[in-house]
């Protein structure tokens, strides 16, 4: 791959906060301790998302133990010491915040034992007990392909699961660590849906890394094929120097024509734009059908 070094067009700007919200939102986080997806990626809707009040919460540390070159949070053999009071935190936070919708990933921890599904198990536990009410979607690591340790994150009761496939077959091992897999990642989907239909799945591709559109196509299909209900796509944007470079910026126009694709093969929702990111508005398209 070759650096992309034109500009970036006007429909990538980036829109600062409106309201007092992600002043809350910030404050909260850092009195309690919490790590989050949308600072440790340097998400481009962090602005927008805490405006609504609605951050992705970071557990098992903010150190990762793969290293995919899309992406911006720490990497290292070992990951940080779990902290045993995380899941009393983040239900803290979601009271503070009034949450009713909470979203939840993770680093990958290749260095515990459970891959970290047993701490995914027990945050879970923590909101539902909280009230049954509050929905909760995880966007989980491959746990090593263990559909044992699927399992426990399933029975725990959360309403969504995601797991993101990332990029094409073709790009995947050069963009994902080694120890990831396309293959993998759409069996991870497939199996949350053999064990508990009612679960509802999701998965998010990045485009901008030298796809050609038959290929997301043909990724879009096998996702579907595995069952999976919500699919979100979004522009690649390079987080760091250490990072891939972007190959190309997608036009809204192929955003769309993707989308509509997507939906014409019946997925429950579709989200698809330059700034749609796994977790961006993930509310509002779980109440969309």
């Amino acid at each position: 791959m070759q650096e992309f070094i034109e500009e970036k067009p006007d429909w990538l700007r980036i829109k600062p906060p409106k309201t007092e919200k992600y002043r809350i939102v910030k404050k909260t986080l850092a009195e309690l301790g919490i790590n989050t997806v949308c600072t440790s990626a340097k998400c481009p809707n962090t602005f927008e998302c805490w405006d609504k009040g609605s951050p992705t919460f970071l557990i098992l540390g903010a150190v990762c133990t793969r290293a995919c070159r899309f992406c911006a949070v720490a990497h290292a053999r070992q990951g940080q010491e779990i902290d045993p009071e995380e899941p009393a935190a983040i239900t803290e936070a979601v009271k503070k915040l009034g949450l009713s919708y909470v979203i939840m990933t993770s680093v990958d921890r290749d260095d515990l034992e459970d891959y970290g599904a047993g701490h995914y198990a027990a945050c879970i536990h923590a909101i539902k007990t909280l009230s049954p009410d509050i929905r909760v979607e995880v966007i989980i690591p491959d746990f090593a392909g263990r559909v044992d340790l699927l399992r426990k994150v399933i029975d725990a009761g959360p309403d969504v699961i995601a797991h993101n496939v990332e990029t094409v077959e073709r790009i995947s091992p050069t963009a994902r660590d080694r120890k990831a897999g396309y293959y993998r990642s759409i069996d991870v989907l497939r199996n949350v849906k053999r064990y508990e239909p009612g679960v509802r799945t999701k998965s998010s591709i990045m485009l901008g890394l030298g796809e050609e559109e038959d290929e997301v196509k043909e990724t879009i299909r096998r996702l579907h094929e595995a069952r999976v209900d919500v699919l979100t796509m979004g522009q690649y944007l390079c987080p760091g120097d250490t990072c891939l470079p972007v190959q190309r910026y997608v036009s809204p126009e192929e955003f769309g024509r993707l989308k509509a694709f997507a939906e014409s093969l019946g997925f429950r929702a579709v989200a698809a734009g330059p700034f749609v990111r796994s977790s961006y508005r993930a509310a509002e398209y779980f109440k969309e059908r």
